[in-house]
């Protein structure tokens, strides 16, 4: 079996042994391929990750599908279907008013007459050409795929799921936790050695799943300054920055067994934009027995910090590595990537020869 890349032996992935620091495809490898498409999450796992990262949004008729958000104008070609030209519409959803066609406003059948595109057509014009070859999946055809793949390549690949807008779907009746259970029921992923972790930016939503399943629950953290949208829909005027202290951290740890922060909470940007010292945020989230899953590292100078970009140009590629080897130097236990590939090969050179197995 090979890990990371390398060519010997080492962890059984397929045990409840899992080597850190863990390389997490983000949307699939998105750098490379449209976002949530089997094509993007295929190409992350041929590349070797050890999990992919997906989001989940609901239809109309309760189906989980894999869409970054809602809105799906930008990732599919819902504009050029004058068959659903009715259910453009505008709302707001998490305090942001969006106008454009919603998946919740939609059947499955009618999604899947939907082909998916590029997001960022400007910034990654090279994955445009994957524009139209695919449909939208739903989770349980990515969870079939991840299945397939897993048994083809001899090493359990991991799923961590991302439930968007959980409470503004509840509010709309239509819950995302029930349908997730029961799909990764139906496929055999309810148990805790499963390799699926479940994630969400809300706060109720996951202390909701942390009294019905023993599957690991991770809280995602934003930048200081932003609120968990379902604490701010009620009034509470928590942010994020309240959560990283070791109050917060503590309070966290009463439902969650892990955090995803954004990267610029482990590292700090000074006012010219370039990272130093890290935080003491991963070191006291490990006091708190929290894992930590930073997010999102991209390779392009524009997501970079100043002092790890190549050129003037922001699309051009930077020092990726140089970000991901501050990660790793930081402590974190995994880094959600668009570029795996590289994000893979930088943890083999730190970890390389002495690569140590942690018991989860």
């Amino acid at each position: 079996m090979t890990v990371l890349g390398t060519t010997g032996p080492l962890l059984d992935r397929t045990s409840s042994l899992v080597l850190t620091p863990a390389v997490v495809a983000h949307r699939g490898a998105s750098g490379h391929r449209p976002e949530h498409t089997l094509d993007a999450y295929r190409t992350a796992i041929r590349m070797g990750v050890d999990d992919i990262e997906l989001d989940l949004v609901i239809t109309r008729d309760g189906v989980l599908v894999a869409r970054h958000e809602s809105e799906i104008s930008r990732t599919t070609d819902v504009a050029d279907h004058p068959e659903l030209a009715h259910l453009r519409t505008t709302r707001t959803i998490d305090g942001t008013e969006l106008t454009g066609w919603f998946v919740e406003d939609m059947t499955l059948a009618q999604l899947k007459t939907l082909a998916t595109r590029e997001r960022m057509p400007r910034l990654r014009p090279d994955n445009t050409a994957y524009d139209g070859r695919e449909g939208v999946p739903t989770f349980t055809e990515v969870l079939a795929m991840v299945g397939a793949e897993s048994v083809r390549r001899g090493r359990t690949v991991g799923v961590m799921v991302e439930l968007k807008h959980a409470a503004y779907f509840d509010a709309i009746g239509l819950p995302l936790d029930r349908p997730l259970l029961a799909d990764l029921a139906r496929h055999g992923l309810d148990h805790p050695w499963a390799r699926v972790t479940l994630m969400s930016f809300e706060t109720t939503v996951l202390r909701r799943l942390a009294g019905r399943t023993r599957l690991p629950v991770v809280q995602l953290l934003d930048v200081a300054h932003r609120r968990p949208a379902d604490l701010a829909a009620l009034g509470d005027p928590t942010t994020y920055g309240d959560l990283v202290t070791r109050e917060g951290l503590a309070w966290i740890d009463d439902y969650a067994d892990g955090i995803g922060p954004h990267k610029a909470l482990v590292l700090p940007r000074d006012t010219d934009g370039a990272v130093g010292e890290p935080s003491r945020l991963v070191r006291d989230a490990h006091r708190a027995w929290l894992t930590v899953h930073v997010w999102t590292v991209r390779a392009e100078n524009r997501f970079l910090p100043t002092n790890l970009r190549r050129g003037s140009a922001l699309d051009a590629p930077g020092d990726m590595a140089g970000e991901v080897r501050a990660l790793l130097d930081a402590g974190v236990d995994g880094v959600i990537t668009d570029h795996p590939e590289i994000a893979l090969r930088t943890a083999r050179e730190v970890l390389a020869p002495d690569v140590v197995g942690r018991v989860t």
